[in-house]
């Protein structure tokens, strides 16, 4: 009995001391920060007041500007002066020879198609004994040289018939023979002058066109350069908006000569510069317009209607004078389908043979007049600045056949 009675007061001995430790641990537990204080909360500024509700303003001291002391040894403010711009000067205006002394080139231009039709016609007239083999190779170098089928039969008909009835044939004999036929068939009785002197008011409309490379922005140029050295006052018209600096090309022949270029956006409508060159040539009083078109295949249908459309609405000014076509003397027979067509859209009066020095294709000369029924008015003799000159039936026959 008595033991129970010590477990049971060891036993709650033990569970006070353990309840105690328990107490004591809770108790040293840290306790939790307190909550931070809400921060302070400026004021925005009151707003201004107008009208009624407006304050009246407090007085101030205040100073004149020389009440002010200033900081002693402060370094001036530097102003700079704005650059100074050099002008550039004004490009030199030259001045083209006249178009009469071009011509005097013509010979020595023309030497390549002297040897291979002139002095080959004259060498093959020249047999003892003209037989049909002989004729045949004459045949051969007017058809060589251009001339065209119809053409060459005509003219081969009339030689031998003429030799024939002469019996001798001396070499001075044979030189003229060939002079008079190769003059029927170049023709001498068509007006060649480049018609920039309209009947009623100025200035005169000359239209430029042709298919890719053959030089219409280059003879336009030219052309340029021969009318202001006849003492004309020339506009011209940059209507080649396609081709990538045709109207810078255009307007650095004018600048040259004094010539006035009327251009626009790269791109733009052909037509509208067309029209607006007119319109300016009117304005300044010039003696002539020269509008250069963009080169475009003969075989494409919508670029020759947009070629008759220039025509159209530059004729709302005023009726053109010229159409000059440019040909490359070089292309031969395919020139003449390129004729053909621009003729058909655009109603050409006159031919421009470019590169027609140092060719044999001399007989395009021929054959593209008879193709057309227009004349040659103008050929390119070279690649120098004054080197397009009128054409003269005369001089080029001379040229080809020789002394």
């Amino acid at each position: 009995m008595e033991t129970i009675i010590l477990a049971v007061v060891i036993a709650v001995v033990v569970l006070g001391a353990l309840g105690g430790l328990v107490v004591g641990s809770r108790r040293r537990k840290p306790l939790p920060p307190p909550p931070p204080s809400p921060p302070d909360i400026t004021a925005p500024p009151a707003e201004p007041h107008v009208g009624e509700e407006a304050e009246t303003p407090r007085e101030e001291p205040r100073r004149t500007i020389e009440e002010v002391d200033l900081p002693d040894g402060a370094p001036p403010v530097a102003v700079e002066e704005p650059p100074v711009v050099e002008e550039l000067p004004a490009p030199e205006i030259e001045v083209p020879e006249p178009a009469a002394g071009r011509l005097v080139r013509l010979r020595a231009r023309l030497s390549r198609s002297q040897n291979a039709l002139g002095k080959g016609l004259l060498t093959l007239l020249s047999r003892e004994h003209l037989d049909e083999d002989t004729w045949e190779e004459i045949e051969d170098t007017l058809l060589t040289a251009d001339v065209g089928v119809q053409p060459t039969q005509e003219l081969v008909e009339r030689l031998r018939e003429r030799v024939r009835v002469l019996g001798t044939r001396t070499p001075e004999e044979l030189r003229g023979l060939l002079r008079e036929e190769l003059l029927t068939l170049v023709g001498t009785d068509m007006d060649r002058v480049v018609k920039t002197e309209p009947a009623t008011s100025k200035p005169g409309i000359v239209m430029v066109v042709g298919v890719n490379g053959t030089g219409k922005t280059t003879t336009t140029g030219k052309l340029a350069r021969v009318l202001v050295a006849d003492g004309r006052s020339v506009v011209l018209g940059a209507a080649d908006t396609f081709r990538a600096a045709a109207a810078d090309q255009l307007q650095t022949w004018g600048e040259r000569v004094g010539a006035y270029t009327v251009r626009g956006p790269e791109g733009g409508d052909p037509a509208s510069v067309a029209f607006d060159a007119v319109k300016e040539g009117k304005e300044m009083g010039s003696d002539v317009v020269l509008i250069d078109t963009a080169g475009r295949l003969h075989t494409k249908t919508g670029l020759m209607d947009e070629l008759g459309k220039v025509k159209r609405v530059v004729e709302k000014h005023a009726p053109l004078d010229e159409v000059l076509l440019v040909l490359d003397a070089t292309t031969g027979q395919n020139g003449l389908v390129q004729a053909r067509v621009f003729a058909e859209v655009v109603d050409i009066t006159g031919i421009v043979l470019t590169k027609l020095d140092g060719t044999a294709k001399g007989g395009i000369v021929v054959a593209v007049q008879r193709e057309l029924g227009v004349p040659v008015k103008l050929v390119g003799l070279g690649e120098g600045a004054d080197d397009l000159a009128p054409f003269e039936p005369e001089a080029f026959v001379d040229a080809l056949i020789g002394d």
